[in-house]
């Protein structure tokens, strides 16, 4: 690995760095990707994901471009539309307006390319029925500006991406640790590592960091997001310590993006700490909009129909971690069981049922059981059930007169046996990162590109603010990772 065999060299083995490898291949560079994880847990956060993939599109003369569509499934499916100016009111709508308007610009303009790009990479997508629609009148209709996946899941992703790596010469060096960049204060020139305790260095025209951020990072997690955060469980990999951002800060790179924000769900209370692939995305628990959340005094805390599930499910994490105990419940009734996600129904859960709201309480442990149940009445009584209940659309079905009001999919519980499930924090990604330009380079703090560096996926800063949209994280990985690729494939093959 001390020859310089290679072009590039790709830190990471997640969506964002086989989309950059891909994307250099092109250009006939000689590509290595240097993945911290053992083969049997490789594949970054993109591997533990559902695989919603978010892009701008006109309906099925785009979707057709991607998606092998039968006959049947046209006639029975309302895909819409999600134009461009949706996505860009999305975006902007849920940073709080603080999203990098280049960026974002990227984001939205190169989505549908660059999935139809992916696709003759060899990715395969499938409508996303089981999460993203509803059957309302005998048809299935998508909702919240999603409606495809990538085939397999995250699994499924990663297994296509890494056949597609191999098939084309990539190699990939699994268990080897990116220790720092090899930088002679002008330009970076290669990448020192370490396998199995033995330190090398692997000299390259270009170095992509793909790396992902410090969720699994305790330290760096207290010190950014704050005091509470090193409790937090870990939805994905274990490696995404921020390794890859710490090594470009050490050499001058500028930081960018919301450093103290972050991208954390609702996740089942006795997850363990970091994500588990056998149960990969199933400890989520995102049907919440349908029922009512408690905290351990037994009040709700925040509007569960605010809007659609992928605007609020990424923020709402942050909501439960700052409760008493770190923890709440949700509670559904049967009007809605059949209607939730089927990741409430794995063995691995932590659940509570009754015939009656009185039986329930006292098994919501840690919580209020008197209050609890004033919670619901008052809930109850509150419920607009002259409006009509539609879960595919903002149904403007909500409560009057509460402190804490329910905005869409208001239900009376009343229709037992009722179901409860214990949650906590679980963090996804982190929002801060390293500043980039146009061309995915890195730049310093002049605000100067590094020569030979570039940057995709979640260690880019600046995407995103406060909150994102359902989806766009793989997106962004496939778009940012691209760009770096070509860049990067571009300088190699010049040199």
């Amino acid at each position: 690995m001390s020859e310089s065999q290679y072009d590039v060299a790709i830190l990471g083995a997640g969506n964002a760095a086989f989309s950059a490898a891909l994307a250099a291949q092109e250009h006939g560079a000689k590509v290595v990707m240097i993945e911290a994880a053992p083969l049997e847990e490789a594949g970054g956060n993109s591997r533990y994901t559902a695989g919603a993939i978010r892009f701008a599109h006109d309906g099925l003369q785009d979707l057709t471009t991607v998606l092998d569509l039968t006959q049947d499934e046209i006639d029975n499916a309302d895909f819409g539309t999600y134009t461009s100016d949706q996505f860009y009111d999305d975006l902007f709508r849920l940073t709080q307006y603080r999203a990098d308007p280049d960026k974002a610009e990227m984001l939205v303009t190169k989505s549908l390319e660059t999935v139809q790009w992916m696709k003759s990479r060899g990715i395969k997508f499938q409508p996303s029925y089981g999460r993203q629609a509803f059957k309302v009148d005998g048809k299935y209709r998508f909702w919240g500006g999603l409606c495809v996946e990538t085939w397999g899941g995250g699994e499924g992703l990663i297994e296509l991406e890494t056949k597609a790596a191999e098939e084309n010469g990539i190699d990939i060096l699994y268990e080897t640790r990116g220790l720092s960049l090899i930088y002679d204060d002008e330009k970076v020139t290669g990448i020192k590592v370490k396998h199995k305790g033995k330190v090398r260095n692997i000299n390259v025209k270009a170095v992509i960091l793909a790396s992902g951020g410090f969720e699994a990072n305790s330290e760096m997690r207290t010190r950014y997001l704050g005091p509470g955060w090193e409790l937090v469980k870990v939805r994905g990999t274990r490696f995404n310590t921020g390794g890859g951002i710490q090594m470009a800060l050490d050499i001058g790179a500028m930081p960018h993006g919301n450093w103290s924000g972050c991208h954390a769900v609702g996740w089942d209370l006795n997850a363990p700490e970091t994500g588990d692939l056998t149960v990969g995305d199933n400890f989520q628990k995102h049907s919440y909009p349908l029922g009512i959340m408690v905290n351990a005094d037994g009040k709700r805390f925040v509007d569960e129909g605010a809007d659609f599930r992928n605007y609020t499910y990424a923020k709402y994490g942050r909501e439960i971690m700052n409760q008493p105990g770190m923890m709440a419940w949700q509670v559904f009734d049967q009007k809605v069981t059949g209607m939730m996600r089927d990741e409430y129904r794995i063995r691995r859960v932590t659940k509570a049922t009754g015939n009656t709201l009185e039986e329930l309480a006292p098994k919501l442990e840690g919580v209020d059981p008197d209050q609890f149940l004033k919670t619901v009445n008052e809930y109850n009584v509150a419920v607009q059930t002259d409006v009509a209940f539609n879960p595919a659309v903002l149904d403007g079905r909500g409560t009057t007169g509460l402190d804490v009001p329910k905005s869409n999919w208001a239900n009376v519980l009343d229709e037992p046996p009722y179901e409860a499930y214990a949650i906590t924090c679980g963090i996804t990604f982190t929002f801060g990162g390293l500043r980039t330009d146009d061309n995915g380079s890195v730049l310093d703090m002049e605000l100067a590109p590094i020569p030979g560096l570039y940057a995709a996926g979640e260690l880019v800063g600046g995407v995103f603010c406060f909150n994102y949209p359902g989806g766009t994280g793989l997106m962004s990985g496939a778009i940012f990772g691209r760009l770096a690729g070509n860049s990067a494939g571009a300088l190699a093959k010049a040199g």
